[in-house]
């Protein structure tokens, strides 16, 4: 698990094809203390397992199904990428949960500022929407952000300065790829209501019985 706080941008080194997978070579510093093959960090909001590391770049193996769910299949050597690794229990969770299990990808619109926030509107598609809430989380190549707006067609981010510096948000314009993870509770709640209301067990006694009403 992740939080959505950035660590680091890390610079793509070398890509490796295979067949239809790949294998990244990522520059980087934080994100390799204490460091040890088989950890987990995410990159661009992917969780990936290092399978080699050096003193100042990490190898990762993405599979065809990844590469099918997001944008990694489109970076290349000097691509920049949002690095995290995985949480601990014991440090703050600064952001949200974020699994590092993208939905899907949407396609930034617009690009504007508002005095010191920079407004981000997202194109997604309805599969992916569905989850999106107003004043709900949402993680975009990894970063943990708020919504703002959300309609039938995408939905609205208003980042910070630090945010839009210390991470890969600020070299992005419209018609970039952003890999979308939705809040995982969403995706839980619809799963388990949607089994309870194929039982009929949908009534008001049930919403109170917990916790709802």
């Amino acid at each position: 698990m992740f939080t959505g706080i950035i660590e680091e941008t890390g610079t793509i080194k070398s890509v490796q094809h295979g067949s239809r997978s790949v294998c990244l070579t990522v520059t980087a510093q934080k994100v390799l203390e204490e460091v040890k093959t088989g950890d987990s960090i995410s990159v661009n909001g992917v969780c990936l397992t290092v399978v080699s590391f050096n003193l100042g770049a990490f190898s990762v193996d993405v599979m065809p199904e990844t590469m099918r769910r997001s944008n990694l299949g489109s970076l290349g050597v000097g691509s920049h990428v949002n690095l995290e690794r995985a949480m601990k229990l014991t440090d703050r969770l600064g952001g949200h949960l974020v699994s590092g299990h993208i939905d899907g990808t949407g396609i930034i619109r617009i690009i504007r500022e508002e005095d010191i926030a920079v407004w981000i509107t997202v194109a997604a598609e309805r599969p992916v929407l569905r989850y999106i809430v107003e004043k709900g989380s949402v993680a975009l190549d990894g970063t943990s952000l708020t919504v703002a707006k959300v309609d039938d067609e995408s939905f609205e981010v208003s980042v910070i300065p630090h945010t839009y510096r210390e991470t890969t948000i600020g070299k992005k314009k419209p018609g970039d790829l952003l890999n979308i993870e939705c809040d995982i509770l969403a995706k839980y709640v619809e799963k388990l209501t949607g089994q309870e209301k194929e039982k009929g067990r949908i009534t008001p006694e049930f919403l109170a019985e917990h916790g709802f009403l």
